[in-house]
């Protein structure tokens, strides 16, 4: 895919060729006609187009993954030789950074400071850091009873299926890809049907960093269509997923009936707890950055702000101040923290949540925005603060994934916890505080799989993220989530 009109900003109109599906190491128009627009959510205009999936065309991806596994030389390369063609992709990565950060910006409206230090960066570090531990990969021999000799070999296995979402395509995208191919595994990609564009691109440069052809495959498309056949095919040996908690929980139950083992990192609905002994003015920048942080669409976004009494109306103000005052626009502007919603449809589910304020019986009033902002056709939404809400409004209980922040106030420790924990889902956490053991404390008795003391949102390839509760089960980052697409197999030789 040619990407050499990138270099426009919005006030041309970018447009890219058509776009293919990337099976067995060659571009493929796929068996069906239909064709699906990529849109600009800057301006709501399309850049380019992309096969919609058919179950052909997954068959067929899966089939090439199949081969490349049980045929090729990928999985039988030593896991140092896996680790030499990841490192060179990372290379690539950081060479082709500025074209991937525009490419990420056009097609999900993020920030390009934020796509080139945050994203561009950390997906050639997931292809770095799992190169490195691809080295590591080894068995134990075992002591046993008996005139023996026992070992343990730790294996791939097979073909996984990678399902990712349309916030952090590269990110998230990459954080299932690296440890998988680290392990020896085989690959097929169904990116978000929104934001296909990195997906196709990072696939072309891990052929050119030496990936054998077969091992990783990207079908665009419809998560009904595509992404179904992917859940359900007998031949995929474990499927990555991150999205919403429904679609996971579907994701599940079929790949239950092929007995399809399955991670899953599903919806949040952080808390973030700021206590009377905090310093307020961190705690206030943090709390805003927490929210608005790629425009809300963010699953381990501090979307809930918990704050004790005695501080309840310094912390509110500031936030409203904070909040007012985030730089919302263009995103290729250097100086834009806020770009706009990754479609019309991601900024209208918005627009529904925030009209709760006022129909929920008087749960919660909004103090800051609550609109959307008309700009060059794109699809913006106001950051927007949502004081005194029930903790059983739905603006609590349920995922908005937008730029939307409800406040509450506590009084005590006990109670900062039980409403933090109190929603169906634990994925993330924040807490402020001078009190040393006060934060280890609360970190201990928090429901979420990460968890930030006197900061938020900060991530490291080397340090495990998941959920607990609806937010899925398994990690991904860190040794733990080499782990997830490795088996291990004992070896007993009588002697």
């Amino acid at each position: 895919m040619s990407t050499d009109t990138l270099t426009q900003d919005h006030a041309e109109q970018v447009v890219l060729p058509p776009g293919k599906h990337y099976i067995d190491g060659q571009w493929s128009d796929g068996s069906g006609s239909e064709r699906r627009d990529v849109v600009d959510p800057s301006t709501g205009r399309v850049v380019t187009t992309v096969p919609e999936g058919t179950v052909e065309d997954v068959d067929r991806a899966v089939a090439a993954a199949r081969r490349a596994f049980d045929s090729g030389p990928w999985r039988t390369m030593s896991p140092r030789e896996r680790g030499a063609v990841l490192q060179r992709a990372a290379a690539l990565i950081m060479e082709h950074g500025e074209e991937l950060a525009r490419l990420e910006s056009l097609d999900t409206g993020k920030p390009i400071t934020f796509a080139r230090m945050i994203d561009t960066n950390t997906t050639a570090e997931h292809f770095s850091y799992f190169a490195g531990l691809a080295g590591a990969i080894e068995g134990a021999t075992r002591g046993i009873r008996g005139p023996g000799l026992a070992y343990t070999r730790r294996e791939p296995l097979g073909v996984v299926a990678a399902i990712t979402p349309f916030n952090f395509p590269m990110i998230l995208s990459t954080s299932k890809i690296a440890p998988a191919l680290a392990a020896g595994n085989t690959v097929v990609h169904k990116p978000a049907e929104d934001t296909p564009l990195t997906a196709l691109r990072i696939a072309e440069l891990l052929t050119e960093a030496g990936l054998p052809a077969g091992v990783l495959n990207v079908v665009t498309g419809h998560g009904a269509v595509a992404g179904d056949r992917l859940t359900r095919h007998p031949d995929v040996d474990r499927i990555a997923f991150t999205g919403s908690t429904k679609v996971g929980s579907a994701i599940a139950a079929t790949a239950a009936a092929n007995v399809t083992p399955v991670t899953m990192e599903l919806g949040g609905k952080s808390a973030n707890i700021v206590f009377d002994d905090a310093d307020l003015d961190e705690a206030v920048q943090a709390a805003v950055s927490a929210f608005v942080f790629n425009t809300g669409q963010f699953c381990m976004g501090g979307t809930r702000l918990l704050v004790q009494r005695g501080v309840y109306e310094q912390v509110l103000a500031g936030v409203v101040g904070g909040a007012t005052h985030v730089p919302v626009g263009d995103p290729l502007d250097e100086g834009t923290v806020v770009g706009p919603m990754a479609g019309e449809r991601h900024l209208e589910n918005v627009e529904r949540f925030v009209a709760l304020a006022d129909g929920e019986g008087g749960r919660g009033r909004v103090v800051a925005g609550g609109q959307r902002i008309e700009k060059d056709g794109g699809f913006y939404m106001a950051p927007t603060v949502v004081a005194d809400v029930a903790q059983d409004s739905r603006l609590v209980q349920e995922e908005i994934f937008g730029p939307v922040l409800t406040v509450q106030v506590f009084d005590t420790e006990e109670e900062a916890i039980a409403l933090a924990n109190g929603t169906p889902y634990g994925l993330a956490a924040g807490l402020h505080t001078k009190d040393v053991a006060r934060a280890h404390r609360v970190a201990a008795r928090l429901e979420a799989g990460l968890i930030w003391v006197n900061t938020y949102g900060i991530l490291d390839v080397s340090l495990p993220f998941g959920g607990y509760k609806a937010s899925g089960y398994g990690r991904e980052n860190g040794p733990e989530a080499l782990d997830e697409y490795l088996q291990t197999k004992s070896v007993y030789v009588a002697l």
